[in-house]
């Protein structure tokens, strides 16, 4: 098959998925006696790549595969598309999320010892309603705590490609100059079973599908991605 007429294919697509497509799933789009090599595959997501280059948008490869997304620069427009509030992260459940993204695998028990304070079971809620965290085992202590590591959703969430891409911890702002320039409200006293403000986190972050760039914002810095949106065809189904 022609390349041009390849990377065609593939694009249409990735605009038609609005979600990341691995190779696996690109190369079953066409029957057994017409499918195409892998590395065919490959120099067709480099023309697009390169089709690219000088547009509003992007190819982008994250952890589930390859998707087209709004370049980050025109996020700043682009997220008025969405009247409705995005939801707010407290210091409490960023704090905890860049825990277990920098500390996997790691049980509750650890990521209170590194607070100071007890997680609110409606953050660990929260995190893994939201896709971003799961239980990968179980450590083998008395009592067996579960071990809690992040996903793909996670990865695709921030524009990675793997653990790999975190910048490292020199490369973190200061937690209290993000916080002020966030606007995030100070942790409050700490409550008989919790962190004060906690119990209404579940409710807060897990309100839909807009998406908040203060949870990029303090557990990544703000990767090359950040703000990003996914290019797709208008949806059909909702």
């Amino acid at each position: 098959m022609d390349l041009q007429r390849l990377a065609n294919i593939i694009e249409a697509a990735l605009l038609a998925a609005g979600k990341p497509l691995s190779l696996d799933k690109l190369l079953a789009l066409f029957p057994d006696d017409a499918r195409p090599e892998r590395q065919d595959i490959r120099q067709a997501l480099e023309r697009i790549r390169e089709s690219c280059e000088g547009r509003s948008f992007e190819l982008k490869e994250v952890a589930s595969g390859f998707r087209l997304q709004i370049r980050q620069d025109y996020s700043e427009w682009i997220s008025r598309l969405w009247e409705e509030r995005p939801p707010r992260y407290s210091r409490a459940l960023l704090e905890t999320l860049a825990l277990i993204a920098y500390k996997q695998p790691i049980t509750r028990a650890e990521i209170e010892d590194v607070r100071g304070v007890s997680v609110s079971s409606h953050i660990i809620k929260t995190l893994q309603e939201r896709g971003w965290v799961r239980v990968v085992g179980h450590r083998d202590v008395p009592g067996r705590p579960a071990l809690y590591a992040t996903t793909r959703e996670f990865l695709d969430y921030f524009n990675l490609k793997g653990l790999d891409e975190l910048p490292s911890l020199a490369e973190i702002r200061d937690i209290e100059t993000i916080n002020a320039e966030l606007d995030l409200e100070p942790p409050g006293p700490v409550e008989e079973g919790g962190e004060s403000g906690e119990g209404d986190e579940g409710m807060e972050a897990a309100g839909g599908e807009a998406e908040s760039d203060t949870a990029r914002a303090e557990v990544v810095a703000a990767p090359a991605g950040d703000g990003s949106v996914p290019v797709t065809e208008p949806d059909q189904t909702a």
